[in-house]
């Protein structure tokens, strides 16, 4: 069943840029940790734009907790009524900060702005627009980076 309230659709369309935010990146060293940080947000990125589901939540972590108590299961079913919902996706991203308090735990802040078209069942196309200020956790989970807690 595809959302009804706009509140609904508001928290999908957030949920939906928060996790391809989570997933957005920039250049470096592939070594680096904060490399490594931004490879994965790049890779969700990538999977956001490409409407793949399960390539996004593989940067996902089986603890992910969003702001409002949502688990990783919570976050797959918003993620699939958006993409159902968006035939497009096209997102910018600006990184504002990677910090690294923990050796293996990072806290992301960025940007994120996205563009969807909305399919409305008609025939017809509505352009569904928005801008986030994101906070991530990310946490080092055997050998890759997994996104632990969003905010927005």
């Amino acid at each position: 069943m595809l959302p009804q309230s706009r509140s609904y659709f508001l928290r999908t369309l957030s949920t939906a840029l928060l996790v391809a935010a989570a997933l957005l990146g920039g250049c470096g060293e592939p070594e680096t940790p904060e490399a490594r940080v931004r490879a994965v947000i790049a890779a969700g990125e990538r999977a956001a734009e490409d409407r793949d589901l399960s390539a996004i939540l593989e940067h996902v972590s089986p603890s992910f907790r969003d702001a409002q108590g949502g688990g990783r299961d919570e976050l797959a079913q918003y993620l699939r009524a958006y993409l159902v919902t968006h035939p497009t996706v096209h997102l910018l991203t600006r990184i504002d900060s990677v910090e690294f308090p923990y050796r293996d735990f990072a806290r992301v802040r960025l940007t994120l702005g996205g563009v969807g078209r909305e399919a409305n069942g008609v025939g017809g196309l509505a352009l569904d627009a928005d801008v986030k200020e994101i906070a991530l956790e990310l946490v080092l989970e055997g050998d890759g980076w997994k996104v632990v807690r969003a905010e927005w």
